[in-house]
């Protein structure tokens, strides 16, 4: 075929494939992802939320952290102090590490434990809050409690306080549904308890 003649109606990269269709612009049947609502969540193009309770106020998701905070940092601090990691109002360098180590391996388990029991820790029964699968709704399986509990906590071993700065940006900025990093790892949404 020469460039002045237009291409034959039908696929231009040869014959159909196999049971037809196009190769490059057919989604995958039945399959997809929590993060292309277009795609299989049963009704063809329903979005993942319906049916599911509203997605948190950013407000009530910054207290619910702040009372998991205050409920991993207070033992963790008591450990490293236990631990000689405090010396007065000094810390020493080599010694704080065992408090970063405390902090994220604590942070870790009560994330993990709690979220995989019925989706909410401590600061989000307070506030109201569940952590739900974005897929279908459901309290968070071990696998994917853990993914959250880890990708929120391990990194807080060496930078806290930026790491959670990180998280709450992108919670802050994320479309549609206000997922942060660790969410959207895990594939959880933060949803009102009902």
């Amino acid at each position: 075929m020469t460039s002045d003649q237009t291409p034959p109606p039908g696929n231009p990269y040869g014959s159909p494939p196999p049971g037809g269709g196009n190769p490059y612009g057919s989604p995958p049947p039945g399959g997809g992802s929590p993060y292309d609502p277009g795609h299989g969540f049963g009704g063809g193009g329903q979005d993942p939320m319906a049916g599911m309770p509203p997605l948190a106020a950013p407000g009530r998701r910054v207290l619910a952290r702040i009372i998991d905070l205050i409920i991993v940092l207070v033992p963790a601090g008591l450990l490293d102090w236990a631990a000689g990691g405090v010396q007065g109002n000094d810390f020493s360098y080599g010694r704080s590490a065992i408090g970063g180590v405390f902090t994220a391996g604590l942070g870790f388990l009560y994330e993990w434990y709690m979220t995989k029991a019925d989706g909410r820790t401590v600061g989000k029964k307070l506030m109201g809050l569940r952590a739900a699968m974005l897929s279908d709704g459901s309290v968070p399986p071990q696998n994917s409690a853990a993914a959250r509990a880890a990708i929120l906590w391990l990194p807080a071993f060496c930078c806290s306080c930026f790491w959670f700065l990180i998280i709450g940006i992108t919670v802050l900025f994320d479309k549609p549904y206000k997922q942060g990093l660790h969410e959207k790892a895990a594939k959880t949404v933060v949803v009102t308890a009902v």
